[in-house]
């Protein structure tokens, strides 16, 4: 397994070892312990989700309050998504910035991002299946959203016309969740994973 920081930090992309024969194939897609030593700490296990889109819908971008956040780990099992991570904390080096990683059922990578980060992805296969695991569970009123085709972001999403849920259509603009305080604090962000990720 292959665990690569990305340019945002608290955000890395993980490539596993897939071992293949006449059967199919094999592969470990998460480990805690290999994953612990890239990042600096466990990814604490609360909850396991799964979403399978049509192609060219976007869901997100999403993200909670911190404490406690919501670090996730994710990958695609069935056909192809572009994952994007995105840096919404204030007064972060990256603040604004996006990288994205495209997941699929051939190579097998996976996303890890950090409590404060924003994610979001786009389908690009009929029934994209998205698996990823959670280190807190969703707590309504706590979580959040910033509109996916905010222009001040500019992420390059493969479809002309994407598809968007009707929460994500009508959520606000990076600046305008900035101004209304619903942003996570890099500081803050930091000193709670460093701490333990106690409250």
């Amino acid at each position: 397994m292959k665990i690569r920081p990305l340019t945002i930090e608290g955000a890395f992309e993980v490539t596993p070892v897939q071992h293949r024969d006449p059967r199919g194939t094999f592969l470990e897609w998460y480990r805690f312990d290999v994953l612990a030593a890239a990042v600096g700490h466990p990814l604490d296990l609360a909850q396991a989700n799964l979403s399978t889109s049509a192609r060219d819908v976007v869901r997100g971008i999403h993200f909670a309050d911190v404490p406690p956040g919501q670090a996730k780990y994710v990958t695609c099992v069935a056909g192809a998504v572009l994952d994007v991570v995105v840096d919404i904390r204030v007064g972060s080096p990256t603040f604004g910035a996006w990288e994205a990683v495209p997941l699929d059922d051939e190579e097998r990578r996976a996303v890890y991002l950090a409590e404060g980060l924003g994610h979001a992805f786009c389908a690009l296969t009929e029934g994209a299946t998205v698996a990823y695991l959670c280190s807190s569970t969703y707590r309504p009123g706590h979580e959040h959203g910033i509109h996916p085709l905010d222009p001040e972001l500019g992420i390059e999403w493969p479809p002309e016309m994407p598809l968007l849920s009707t929460k994500d259509a009508a959520a606000p603009s990076l600046a305008e969740a900035r101004d209304a305080g619903l942003l996570p604090q890099y500081v803050a962000c930091k000193t709670y994973v460093e701490t333990g990720r106690r409250v």
